[in-house]
């Protein structure tokens, strides 16, 4: 029955579903993990390299976070062309409201713009869902730091910490466990160091097989902190990366030994 219907993004099947939608959501779950958490201090996203050839020469900028604005970024899991146009429509249109009202674009305004685009591509003939999820990271005066999650529906929501692309069922259920919760834990929320750390706890266990030697390489970690009064956007370097990687397997070794 479902193949009858799984060609259109505009035709509902009878049990109410959009295959191709669904179906671009499913290819998501293929692609590089992704993790964001809220902190304290900032915002932590980290995200795990695909290399596909050692050949490959060594990208000049980064393939997983995007700069849209001075006060957000955003993580990509799926099609990176896909991901390019997306990226390219909210950076207009931040620099636009920027332009036209003298302040810097709401967090939440820009990550609603672009799923409207997105949901475009799934309502008119000929076309296809963008093949991609995003992470956005922002800050603005309203309502301090801010995460979002959004997919290739359209839809997008507000979390503390999250997980997209493979294996990501594996790393909400570490985050569950591990990031505290609730308004009694407002406390306890991590700072920027302590998110790292979880947030490469998440990637060794999405990622199979992965050993410390290759980690650094195949992890790339992002934060986002504030610095006199403005926001500061840092992506680790390997010396960086490879000190929180093993500040992790240090508290994995002696939590075994206890």
């Amino acid at each position: 029955m479902a193949r009858r219907y799984d060609s259109s993004t505009t035709t509902f099947s009878p049990e109410g579903r959009l295959h191709q939608v669904e179906y671009a959501i499913e290819a998501i779950n293929n692609a590089g993990t992704c993790v964001g958490i809220l902190a304290k201090d900032g915002i932590v996203m980290a995200s795990e390299r695909r290399i596909t050839s050692g050949l490959l020469a060594p990208a000049k900028v980064s393939e997983k976070t995007y700069q849209l604005c001075k006060h957000a970024a955003c993580n990509v899991a799926g099609l990176t062309a896909d991901a390019n146009i997306l990226i390219d429509q909210a950076r207009l249109r931040a620099g636009r409201y920027q332009y036209q009202y003298q302040e810097p674009i709401p967090v939440e305004q820009l990550v609603e713009y672009v799923c409207n685009y997105k949901q475009f591509y799934t309502q008119r003939g000929g076309l296809r869902p963008f093949g991609v999820a995003f992470l956005f990271a922002g800050y603005d005066e309203h309502h301090g730091f801010q995460l979002y999650q959004s997919d290739p529906s359209g839809n997008y929501s507000g979390w503390k910490a999250t997980v997209i692309g493979a294996n990501n069922q594996a790393g909400k259920s570490l985050l569950k466990t591990e990031y505290k919760t609730g308004e009694e834990a407002e406390e306890s929320i991590p700072d920027l160091q302590e998110a790292l750390k979880l947030a490469v706890k998440v990637l060794n266990k999405t990622m199979d097989g992965t050993t410390s030697a290759a980690a650094a390489e195949k992890m790339e970690l992002y934060t986002m902190s504030m610095e006199d009064g403005e926001c500061a956007h840092n992506i680790l370097n390997k010396v960086e990366a490879q000190k929180v990687i093993d500040a992790v397997e240090a508290e994995s070794a002696s939590a075994g030994d206890s």
